[in-house]
């Protein structure tokens, strides 16, 4: 270990590593304290010292005992020993498919003088770290010859070895990264597989991933009342032996954090502080590109094939709009780091799926409402639907509150949903007209409940003024329409069965049931609802009767295109609307666009 902060480091964390293995010799000494006086009750009546009534029922009650915490202990020791640790959903990447990689990786493991990583894995994240799973549930133990044969048909002795730790490359580094940037990067996270090695260190680690998965077992439901009650004594105690060596634990993984990055500190330090600017950069862009940009397309049952691909294209953009960030075009005439993998397409797709899985809750495997789209195809695909998708759900909701399709009784027909509509109904004053109107035709049971959950957020006292968001009494109601037929198209989503779902390398770590594990961002309000159906409605129209086109922005995604030009913000022209109902700006703005909001427009 090279430098004092290292030493410092890799010796707290074996004292820590060591604290952690005492809690776990104190469970064992106080599970054999009964079997310890039994031997010494037995002991005393041969030797004729511990005789009587009295001494006989001591041996009777503490044999009881004894047996019964040992196989109390017997089985949670069993039940630690073999319930499976958690493990962070990846992709891996086979030696075969990243063989430059693989030799970046063990060179850098060379340099560090530590054993190199087991294997390599990707994850929809913009972080890196050195994952243990060299417990079987996740992976057989491997098997090495050490003896090559001399000749044909000579006995070829096998060990079980322990593999290193996998590691885990966040995918957005290395489409965005150059090739010394990563390397850079990684040398910290590397340099952590020295520490793994030392047995101390990795017998605690094992000692506190096993009480962690036993109390996931413990908490598992679907269990009977007497299986119940046995498990959740189990998870009693290992809950007890968590909080015991909980500090212990922490303070072990600093140390082992330390000691990595001090022994990585004389390998490539100068480039990974300006590799930590990219990192921070990565992950802004990640953000902004998933809910920006595939998050629409989830929605509509589309997952973007190329999201690495599309990470790279959004810090470009990025890039050349911050001015902060012009040094950073320079770099881009280096090698990027996907050049290290064989087939980078094959693997983008691979956590293109990984991330829609995670992150929204789609299907293991592509389908008829589950289908990859590549960003040529999104605009059509995706934006192009989303829009005529959400203002045939505003029309719906119209119909059901029985609005006219024109403000004029004695108007023709437009013969098709037309924008004149929606804002003819948002901007007439409510004083004029009913609050619902009455349908003018039977509605059907679909209808009928968006009709009812308007009713009632009319007559609710204050139903107003339960959205901080100021509104008008028409759009609050038609906001409670649209989130009504929202909700219910989710339900009945929900409830389609998906299918059979693929069972990919790393399905087993992870339960299908509990996606998406990280959900991109919360349920929107009526008031958002309601804007974004009045923007999509004016979008159609425009792509309709103006010649315009659906497009995408890397960092702001879905967007109109007026001219081969980004349409101007229309969200105040539109909050105008449902706030004030004021349509005056938004008129002003299409008739300056060339937009005829009395024309139909197509709906899916």
């Amino acid at each position: 270990m090279t430098g004092t902060g290292g030493e410092l480091g890799a010796r707290a964390a074996r004292s820590r590593a060591l604290a952690v293995l005492r809690v776990r010799s104190r469970a064992l000494a106080v599970a054999l304290l009964p079997a310890a006086a039994e031997v010494i009750l037995l002991t005393g009546a041969a030797t004729g010292q511990f005789t009587g009534q009295g001494w006989d029922t001591a041996r009777w009650v503490v044999g009881v005992l004894a047996v019964l915490v040992l196989l109390a202990a017997a089985g949670i020791a069993l039940v630690v020993a073999r319930a499976r640790p958690a493990a962070s959903p990846t992709v891996p990447v086979s030696e075969r498919s990243a063989p430059d990689l693989y030799r970046m990786v063990r060179e850098l493991a060379d340099r560090l003088d530590v054993p190199a990583p087991s294997a390599i894995a990707l994850t929809p994240d913009c972080d890196s770290w050195l994952e243990d799973r060299t417990h079987p549930a996740h992976a057989p133990p491997v098997s090495r010859a050490h003896d090559e044969p001399a000749v044909p048909g000579a006995r070829i002795e096998r060990r079980l070895a322990v593999p290193a730790p996998v590691l885990v490359i966040g995918s957005p580094f290395l489409w965005w990264m150059r090739v010394a940037e990563l390397r850079a990067v990684l040398a910290p996270v590397v340099a952590g597989t020295g520490p793994s090695a030392q047995p101390d260190i990795a017998a605690a680690r094992r000692f506190v991933r096993g009480l962690d998965a036993a109390v996931a077992v413990a908490d598992a439901p679907g269990r009977g009342p007497l299986t119940r009650g046995v498990y959740a004594s189990l998870g009693r105690v290992a809950r007890l032996l968590l909080r015991g060596c909980r500090e212990h634990a922490a303070l072990m993984e600093r140390g082992v954090a330390t000691a990595a990055a001090e022994r990585a500190h004389a390998v490539d330090y100068g480039p990974r502080i300006a590799a930590q600017e990219q990192v921070g950069l990565a992950y802004a862009g990640w953000d902004r590109l998933l809910t920006k940009v595939a998050l629409p397309a989830w929605r509509m049952g589309r997952w973007p094939s190329r999201l690495d691909v599309g990470v790279a294209a959004a810090l470009t953009e990025l890039s050349r709009r911050d001015r902060l960030a012009d040094g950073f075009a320079a770099r881009l005439g280096e090698r990027p780091a996907c050049d290290l993998l064989e087939e980078p397409g094959a693997v983008d797709e691979a956590v293109s799926l990984l991330t829609a899985r995670l992150f929204h809750g789609g299907p293991a495997e592509s389908g008829p409402s589950w289908a990859p789209v590549d960003w040529q195809a999104y605009p059509e695909e995706v934006v192009d639907r989303t829009w005529r998708a959400e203002a045939a759900r505003l029309h719906r909701v119209l119909d059901s509150l029985g609005v006219s399709p024109s403000l004029d009784p004695a108007a023709p027909d437009p013969g098709g949903p037309t924008l004149a509509r929606v804002l003819d109904h948002l901007a007439e004053p409510a004083a004029t007209a009913p609050t619902v109107p009455a349908p003018t035709a039977p509605l059907d049971n679909e209808d009928r409940e968006v009709s009812e959950v308007s009713e009632e957020s009319a007559d609710t006292p204050g139903s107003a003024d339960a959205d901080p968001d100021p509104a008008t009494e028409r759009s609050v109601l038609l906001a409670a329409g649209l989130s009504a037929a929202l909700a219910r198209e989710e339900r009945e989503e929900s409830a389609v069965p998906r299918g059979a779902r693929a069972q990919g390398p790393d399905s087993a770590l992870w339960e299908d049931g509990d996606l998406p594990l990280f959900p991109l961002q919360p349920p929107r309000t009526g008031r958002e609802l309601l804007a974004a159906h009045i923007t999509a409605m004016i979008c159609c129209a425009a792509v309709d009767t103006a010649g315009a086109a659906p497009g995408l922005d890397w960092l702001d995604g879905p967007t109109l295109l007026l001219d081969g030009e980004r349409a101007a913000d229309l969200t105040p022209k539109v909050l105008s609307l449902i706030e004030e109902g004021d349509p005056a700006p938004l008129r002003a703005w299409l008739a300056e666009s060339g937009i005829r909001p009395e024309k139909p427009v197509r709906l899916v």
